[in-house]
C-alpha cells in the first residue's frame, strides 16, 4: 500500500509562513494499492481533500471515503473534492452508525450552513452508516472500532491489503474520565503489530488537562500506544493549529528518543510506502 498525506492539521485549517513545511490542511489520508495509479480509499475528508484532488488530474474518483467521525475538520472538504463532484464519478461515504447517514451529514452540510446538501453533489454518491467490525472495502480488509473522542461517535480504522497493515487513529482521547477499558483495548487492537500507526498528537504532556478536555491525545500517549502495540512505524498527525512547524518538529524530535523504532512527522504531500 501507499499512503499519501493530503491534510495533517487538526481542528481548523491554518496558513502562513510558520506553517508552510508541515502544511495547513485538515485531516485526509489517501490509500493506494500497489500498482494502481489512483487511490480508491480515502480516510477522512478534511480540507486536505482539496489538496488530494490535484493528484487525480483529469481522472474521476471511484472509491470510498471512510470518516472517523463528523467533526468539521474531518468533513469540510467533501463538497470541494472535484474528482468526485462530476457525472462520471463514484463515491461511497461511510461513517460510524448513528442514524441515517445522509441525514446526519446533512446537519452540517445544507442551507443555511452551506449552499447545497449532500444530494446536490454530481456523480453517484452513496452515504452509508458503518457498524463496528471487519469488512471488505474497495478490496482492502478494514476493521472499524469505537475510539474515545469527545463529541460524537468516533472510529479508528485498521486497513490491510493482505500483506501490509496500517492503523489510522487521528482523534483519540485515551485518558478522559469516561473512557472505558473496552475502548482503550480497541485502540490497542487496531494498532497491534501494524506496519504503520498514524496517530493524532495535537498536545504535549504539559497540556494533558487540555487534551483530556477535548478528547485528544498527547505525543506521549501516541508513543505509548505504539510501544504497547509493537507498531513498526509511528506517524504523528492531527497537529494542533496553534503549533508552528518549528514546534511540531521539536516535539517530534523529543518523542523519537523514546520510540526506538521509526517515528515520522506527517506533512502535507508526504508519501509513505507501507
Amino acid at each position: 500500500m501507499r499512503l499519501f498525506f493530503a491534510g495533517v492539521r487538526g481542528s481548523t485549517p491554518v496558513s502562513g509562513p510558520q506553517f508552510d513545511r508541515i502544511g495547513g490542511h485538515t485531516s485526509c489520508v489517501a490509500v493506494t494499492r500497489a500498482g494502481e495509479p489512483q487511490p480508491n480509499l480515502i480516510l477522512d475528508a478534511g480540507t486536505g481533500l482539496i489538496n488530494l484532488a490535484e493528484r487525480f488530474g483529469p481522472a474521476p474518483f471511484a472509491g470510498s471515503i471512510l470518516l472517523t467521525h463528523l467533526h468539521w475538520d474531518h468533513v469540510q472538504g467533501l463538497p470541494f473534492f472535484r474528482p468526485a463532484d462530476r457525472d462520471d464519478a463514484r463515491a461511497t461515504v461511510m461513517m460510524p452508525a448513528q442514524g441515517d447517514a445522509g441525514s446526519v451529514l446533512r446537519q452540517a452540510m445544507s442551507p443555511p450552513h452551506f449552499p447545497i446538501g449532500p444530494e446536490g453533489l454530481n456523480g453517484r454518491w452513496e452515504f452509508a452508516a458503518l457498524d463496528a467490525g471487519t469488512g471488505s472495502i474497495e478490496g482492502f480488509e478494514v476493521i472499524a472500532l469505537d475510539i474515545p473522542h469527545k463529541g460524537g461517535r468516533t472510529f479508528g480504522y485498521r486497513v490491510s491489503d493482505g500483506n501490509r497493515s496500517m492503523a489510522y487513529i487521528p482523534d483519540h482521547g485515551p485518558n478522559g474520565p469516561d473512557v472505558s477499558a473496552a475502548n482503550r483495548a480497541n485502540a490497542l487492537q487496531l494498532a497491534d503489530h501494524v506496519d504503520v500507526l498514524v496517530h493524532g498528537a495535537p498536545f504535549v504532556s504539559s497540556e494533558q488537562k487540555l487534551a483530556d478536555c477535548y478528547g485528544h491525545a498527547t505525543v506521549d500517549d501516541a508513543v505509548a500506544l505504539a510501544v504497547a502495540a509493537r507498531a513498526r512505524r509511528l506517524v504523528l498527525t492531527h497537529h494542533g493549529p496553534f503549533r508552528t512547524d518549528d514546534a511540531v518538529e521539536a516535539l517530534a524530535h523529543t518523542a523519537a528518543t523514546t520510540f526506538a523504532r521509526d517515528l515520522v512527522v506527517a506533512r502535507e504531500d508526504l508519501t509513505l510506502d507501507v
